[in-house]
């Protein structure tokens, strides 16, 4: 009898074990769970952020700051769900009230006030975020919180954005190589332009006349290089006929 009670003891102990065991490892897959989607919407949260902070160095519409804005709040407020705490309310309570702020019905800014950032690096990180805003504007139209007729008017304004930034750029480059006196380099950069002007549709002012631009800069290229070769050969000539006026002069007498 006293056999059958440790017996039942003892199962009745492992089986607790097992029970606890698993109750631990569900507690831990839901604790597990719970990071990793807090740790999804943070990152979401901080990637907007930071398209937030390029976007408001570009010349883009209100809507398009809204898009933003509403993205890293639900981001927030999925933070909040799996986690609430004083931090996140007050984060929350400050992104609705930008929102509340943002006039919707202001005018875009004319892509015309955009300038060429100075440095390459920079140049680089804002070509690299109007390609994250496009990224996220595609998600957010997927997901449901843009309508196709918002993304397809922003989505335009990114685009010939990017087109400048890209034209500017090449058109910078070309200027460069002209200083270094590398005028095929220069040629290169400015064909380059002019095709990605032309490629673009539709056509418009900034299209036509940029390329128009860059059109008469190769033809300036074309006119300083004749003018170059015609020089040097010239001055060849010149001096193959001081060669030979010097080869057949009368020898001076000592």
């Amino acid at each position: 009898m006293s056999y059958t009670i440790i017996i039942i003891l003892i199962t009745a102990i492992i089986v607790g074990g097992i029970a606890a065991s698993a109750v631990q490892q569900h507690k831990e897959r839901k604790e597990a769970q719970k990071r990793e989607e807090i740790n999804k919407h943070k990152q979401v949260f901080d990637e907007t952020e930071v398209a937030v902070s390029a976007a408001l160095q570009m010349p883009v519409s209100q809507a398009l700051i809204a898009i933003l804005r509403k993205r890293a709040l639900l981001a927030l407020k999925g933070m909040y769900t799996q986690s609430p705490s004083t931090e996140l309310k007050k984060k929350m309570k400050e992104l609705s009230t930008a929102l509340d702020e943002l006039n919707l019905d202001a005018p875009a800014p004319e892509l015309s006030s955009f300038t060429l950032p100075s440095t390459d690096k920079v140049i680089i990180k804002y070509i690299q975020a109007v390609k994250k805003l496009r990224q996220i504007l595609r998600i957010e139209t997927t997901k449901g919180n843009v309508s196709a007729d918002i993304h397809a008017r922003e989505d335009k304004v990114l685009e010939c954005l990017q087109l400048r930034i890209n034209v500017e750029t090449l058109h910078k480059r070309g200027n460069d190589s002209v200083t270094a006196g590398m005028q095929g380099s220069a040629r290169q950069y400015f064909e380059k332009a002019i095709a990605a002007l032309k490629n673009h549709a539709p056509q418009d002012e900034y299209t036509q006349n940029r390329a128009a631009e860059l059109s008469k800069m190769i033809m300036q290229l074309e006119s300083t290089v004749k003018d170059n070769n015609m020089q040097n050969i010239l001055a060849k000539k010149n001096k193959d006929s001081e060669e030979i006026d010097n080869l057949f002069a009368p020898k001076k007498k000592w």
